[in-house]
């Protein structure tokens, strides 16, 4: 009996370990579902007030598919990119899983930079925000899309560091797979802004 105490603390310990990670991943899960109600809430929003130009630009005026298409290669590339990083998570290959994490955090942020670059040019234009309800509904929109990817990087960034740390334990593969499903959550967000936004708009 003596000799099967240690055994059983440590089975004790071990299944106490697996409900912690099982917890923080149905808590990030809820998350992603509250995420997912904001989206929808401002996506409805947009959809009313996308024809409220109060005599200024349309989307006719204002977008550029090539140039929006553009960013979204940028993003569904870094999605691809960061699968192979989960890939070689299951290798257990910290050098492949740190030179993935990198590609794809440059393609996020070359898609971010785009994003910018895209408000920048119109606010410089007069057509900021306060335009009119059609673009005060646009900004919000896209906005809250691309603070999430920034949020999304500077995660990427803290678990690269991990990653050179730790190595590839446990725990850091639990947190690089809810950022794996952050990252896929905001490209699917994408699409929908792709879709709904911009194609629509030039029609």
């Amino acid at each position: 009996m003596i000799s099967e105490a240690p055994a059983m603390e440590i089975a004790a310990e071990n299944l106490g370990h697996h409900d912690a990670l099982s917890n923080k991943a149905f808590g990030f899960w809820l998350y992603i579902m509250s995420d997912l109600v904001l989206f929808a809430a401002i996506f409805a929003t947009y959809i009313v007030l996308s024809h409220n130009y109060a005599g200024g630009p349309t989307g006719k005026d204002l977008f550029h598919l090539p140039y929006v298409f553009g960013e979204t290669l940028l993003l569904l590339f870094s999605s691809a990119t960061y699968g192979l990083a989960m890939l070689a998570i299951n290798e257990n290959n910290s050098n492949k899983v740190l030179t993935w994490l990198t590609v794809t955090f440059l393609l996020g942020l070359g898609f971010v930079a785009m994003e910018i670059n895209e408000f920048y040019g119109m606010i410089l234009e007069g057509n900021g925000p306060d335009r009119s309800g059609f673009l005060s509904a646009f900004f919000t929109l896209v906005g809250t899309h691309g603070a999430h990817v920034i949020c999304g990087l500077i995660w990427m960034a803290v678990m690269a560091g991990q990653v050179i740390r730790k190595g590839l334990t446990e725990p850091v593969q639990s947190r690089l797979l809810c950022l794996s499903i952050f990252w896929h959550f905001l490209d699917i967000v994408w699409v929908g802004v792709f879709t709904v936004v911009y194609l629509t708009g030039v029609m």
